[in-house]
């Protein structure tokens, strides 16, 4: 039997050649093709209708040719319409929250999982983590893939995983002062709330053991980065992925260079599409991401649709093409008189104003027939309430010379926002439903 690949060295696929890359892209490609047309009725339905077929697939161009699969798609065959095995080949399922409709469901091989964990180790590599590392792993555990995916990651990599899951949030505390993590992996909202925990047991956030933080699963600005690593002493870096796709570890920004996500493109291959038509951008252009998985047996996706916005660059690190920080997703946009706004717009702006906290949330409400929008925002920890007004209307005037549209600000006492266990609720709608 070979001997198991140090998984604390980089694998040779990290820095091949593009050529070697691509040979082995259009092979995997042409594989998944041909396998989800001829297992899952969905796509041989999807391909007919567009007049495609998988030996139409001789280069990588060629995928642009191919339709695209929406979260929509994923429903309508809800539980097990989009598996491309028997269902008793499937080791492992996982599904979406189903609060906005119909559940996604993705399932996964004995396979599947170990490529999975593989990249979620390149990730966690690539991070700065090393085998022999104590992880504190805070996303949360079950059919969300957050808390598995990571967890199997760093064992694979060889780390020492402390699975706490989300919430519990005095406890998380306790066990990073007790167990001494050297990585710690979280959503960053939450990691927020971490911090001011610290902060009420007396713990100074920068005296921890904590070194690298592997921040995903919401959208987080530049600023922020440059506020937890200044708040915690550590390296915070970003990793990427969605469950329709795999889950935690489909891009991963590398500790050496923090310039955006390196796609691991021998198992992803990302595309970026204009939003509206539908076509394809060349790299460097800000559109919406679109993924096809090269090796996943139970469930491949072609073309899929992730609403997320970014653009593709040439690799720096990695030989394989980065991916910008998600700037925000279509579905997330806030249209506001004619302007488009994401949240982190606002979060970028604010995190410049040192009286006010990173803790915020966009309120939108309708006047008449105009919508408003309130950014609803904590002061930090012993500020003044005429500071603290100030501040807000620091806020507001950076957002109307900034983003070109006029917001309310709130500013609330330090507590005044719901703290977050997972994902931060960013978007507070409270117009009346039409």
């Amino acid at each position: 039997m070979a001997a198991a690949p140090d998984m604390g060295e980089l694998e040779p696929i990290e820095t091949a050649s593009v050529d070697e890359l691509r040979a082995l892209q259009l092979d995997r490609l042409r594989w998944t093709v041909r396998h989800a047309y001829d297992n899952v009725p969905h796509y041989r339905a999807a391909f007919d209708a567009a007049g495609v077929h998988p030996d139409d697939v001789r280069e990588l161009a060629d995928l642009s040719r191919l339709p695209f699969t929406s979260k929509a798609d994923l429903r309508a065959n809800y539980p097990y319409g989009m598996f491309a095995v028997p269902r008793e080949q499937v080791s492992r399922i996982h599904a979406s929250s189903g609060t906005t409709g119909q559940p996604t469901v993705v399932g996964y091989t004995a396979e599947d999982l170990d490529t999975w964990a593989t990249v979620m180790a390149r990730s966690i590599r690539a991070a700065g983590g090393r085998p022999g590392d104590i992880l504190h792993n805070a996303y949360g555990y079950g059919l969300f893939t957050g808390g598995l995916g990571a967890h199997a990651g760093a064992e694979k990599l060889g780390c020492t995983v402390v699975p706490v899951s989300g919430g519990m949030t005095e406890r998380q505390v306790r066990l990073i002062v007790d167990f001494e993590p050297r990585i710690i992996m979280v959503t960053p909202s939450y990691m927020l709330a971490v911090v001011d925990e610290m902060r009420r047991q007396g713990v100074d956030p920068r005296s921890t053991s904590l070194e690298i933080g592997i921040f995903g699963a919401e959208p987080w600005t530049n600023e922020m980065r440059r506020e937890m690593e200044d708040v915690l002493g550590i390296d915070a870096v970003d990793v990427y992925g969605l469950s329709e796709v795999m889950g935690p570890g489909v891009a991963q920004e590398c500790v050496e260079t923090k310039d955006g996500l390196h796609v691991w493109e021998d198992h992803f291959y990302p595309e970026v599409i204009d939003p509206v038509t539908g076509e394809v951008l060349p790299d460097g252009e800000e559109g919406e991401l679109v993924f096809t998985s090269l090796t996943k047996q139970a469930m491949p996706v072609i073309r899929y649709r992730t609403r997320d916005l970014t653009r593709l660059l040439p690799g720096t690190a990695r030989t394989m093409r980065r991916m910008e920080k998600i700037t925000g997703r279509t579905d997330d946009m806030i249209i506001l008189r004619g302007v488009n706004l994401f949240p982190t717009q606002i979060e970028e702006l604010l995190l410049q104003i040192e009286d006010l906290s990173p803790h915020f949330q966009c309120v939108l409400s309708r006047s008449g027939t105009l919508d408003e929008m309130t950014v609803r925002v904590e002061s930090r920890d012993g500020v003044g309430l005429d500071v603290a007004r100030s501040a807000g209307q620091e806020l507001r005037h950076m957002v109307k010379s900034t983003i070109g549209v006029s917001v309310a600000v709130d500013v609330v006492p330090p507590e005044g926002i719901e703290r977050s266990v997972g994902k931060m609720r960013r978007i507070v709608d409270e117009r009346p439903k039409r």
